[in-house]
């Protein structure tokens, strides 16, 4: 049985368990709900939970756990020949019983018994099912892959029945359990306590994991590059050392830091004044027939792919500038050369900032229409204007907000690649002119990761020195945004 359709019945268990639960404390309580120390719904939850939860719990253990005791039992059976290689050829040699294994599944019992054990048959009957093997199994592997469709169909019947037997056990246990003054309702919400816990502690341990990971590797990359190089240092220039030369190319961040703060900064001053402006008029002078258009339509370039971004950086923007450009150059020259190139800071700026406009309008509109309306009113029953009422009394009384969602944005910013790679190219060079291409942190990494490098090298060890800076850099945005939100925020009863 697989375990979708595992899932499936326990989903069927645990909603007649409910049912039956809340039944049963209804019928106990007479009609007369007050005589039940909680409500019927918590008895049939408290079941559910116990129909379903440990089921769950065994179902996830065994499907992590298995497939491990049953490759270790499948390649201790190997011949002492082959579990005396390495442990890459091992590998490889359970890779093909695994294929091998996958493959027989799906020939009937007349062609297994056709095929027998036969090499070539095998396989030319595998390619036939979809199943191609880069050579000939050897003997061994068809009894290798014959005891593992074994053990893992025992394993997946012995799973089924005790993920079932756990299940129904649950729901019986529980149901005995219901009385008139059973607490079920602590029960459960302390159920729900737990799992809060473990949804935070997942959080949490996922960050936790994603710094250890860099770090272990950034420190490699610092064991064979000097950290002063790397942080002061002014040339990108990665590259293999030559034969004789044990030089590992020049890793210099301040280009692309440069670069990453640039397109970053060109990007919100082209996002914050839209967002913002567009955040106050739906706000406060936009009626709620047209906010209730307004809003999702502009919350709509949300959702687009930032390589949608890219694309329309790459195929309209760009040229666009480039040409325009052209004709400026032309009219007051009279040679129609570009200033402008089609890949500059200023292009993946202007995307990246329409890109922006929605985080920035959306956590505006929010922090704004958040001001109480008492504020308003007095300060419009003591003759001001609306728009005096705006820039005097509600955007100070909103400026921490805005201020912590603007710096959360920018972190936004710094974290984008597709639409650099495509708006600014990937030129790392420390210049001030944002007609001209530029890259940043995050472009970096992608190209140092790309190909069929080992994590073994300076030149692939860089990215994650880069990671862990572009982490502490976006890290210190977010810190800063909160401390502002919680100094400078008024609180109002």
């Amino acid at each position: 049985m697989s375990t979708s359709i595992i899932l499936l019945c326990l989903v069927v268990i645990g909603v007649a368990a409910y049912l039956v639960a809340r039944n049963r404390a209804t019928a106990l309580a007479g009609g007369r709900s007050s005589s039940l120390h909680s409500r019927p719904a918590y008895y049939g939850a408290y079941a559910a939970i116990w129909a379903v939860l440990p089921a769950l719990i065994v179902l996830g253990l065994w499907l992590s756990i298995s497939p491990g005791i049953i490759q270790s039992s499948v390649r201790g059976a190997f011949p002492e020949d082959i579990r005396a290689q390495v442990s890459v050829e091992q590998d490889l040699g359970y890779s093909t019983v695994a294929t091998v294994a996958r493959g027989l599944t799906m020939l009937t019992s007349d062609e297994t018994a056709a095929v027998g054990n036969d090499p070539a048959a095998l396989q030319a009957k595998l390619l036939e099912k979809g199943v191609p093997l880069a050579s000939q199994p050897l003997p061994y592997m068809i009894d290798a892959a014959r005891t593992l469709n074994a053990m893992s169909m025992t394993s997946r019947i012995a799973m089924t029945v005790i993920v079932f037997a756990l299940a129904v056990a649950g729901a019986f246990y529980a149901l005995r359990s219901i009385a008139p003054r059973f607490r079920a309702r602590n029960r459960v919400e302390r159920v729900m306590l737990w799992g809060l816990l473990l949804a935070s502690s997942i959080a949490i341990l996922t960050t936790i994991g994603i710094v250890l990971s860099m770090l272990s590797e950034a420190a490699r990359f610092f064991a064979a590059v000097p950290a002063m190089d790397f942080f002061f240092g002014t040339v990108w220039d990665p590259r293999f050392a030559g034969a004789g030369s044990s030089s590992f190319g020049q890793f210099g961040l301040i280009p692309l830091l440069l670069g990453t703060i640039y397109i970053g900064l060109v990007a919100m001053l082209v996002a914050v004044p839209v967002g913002l402006f567009a955040a106050i008029y739906m706000a406060e002078y936009a009626s709620m027939k047209v906010r209730s258009i307004a809003k999702p339509l502009l919350e709509v370039l949300a959702g687009i792919p930032t390589i949608v971004y890219g694309f329309f950086a790459l195929v309209t923007v760009g040229p666009f500038l480039r040409d325009f450009s052209a004709q400026v150059s032309g009219l007051l020259s009279g040679n129609y050369s570009n200033f402008i190139q089609a890949q500059s800071v200023l292009t993946a700026g202007i995307v990246m900032g329409i890109m922006l406009i929605p985080y920035v309008s959306s956590l505006s509109d929010d922090i704004i229409t958040a001001v109480p309306r008492s504020l308003r009113d007095g300060s419009l029953g003591l003759g001001a204007t609306r728009s005096e009422t705006i820039k005097k009394v509600v955007l100070p009384a909103a400026l921490p907000g805005i201020v912590g969602a603007l710096l959360m944005t920018a972190s936004r910013a710094v974290g984008e690649t597709m639409i650099v790679v495509l708006a600014a190219g990937v030129a790392a060079r420390i210049q001030i002119n944002p007609f001209e291409p530029m890259t940043t942190v995050t472009v970096k990494i992608v190209n140092q990761l790309t190909g069929d490098l080992e994590f073994t090298s300076p030149q692939t060890l860089v990215a994650f020195a880069l990671g862990i800076t572009l982490f502490c850099i976006t890290l210190c945005l977010n810190i800063y945004a909160l401390y502002i939100v919680r100094k400078y925020r008024e609180q109002y009863e």
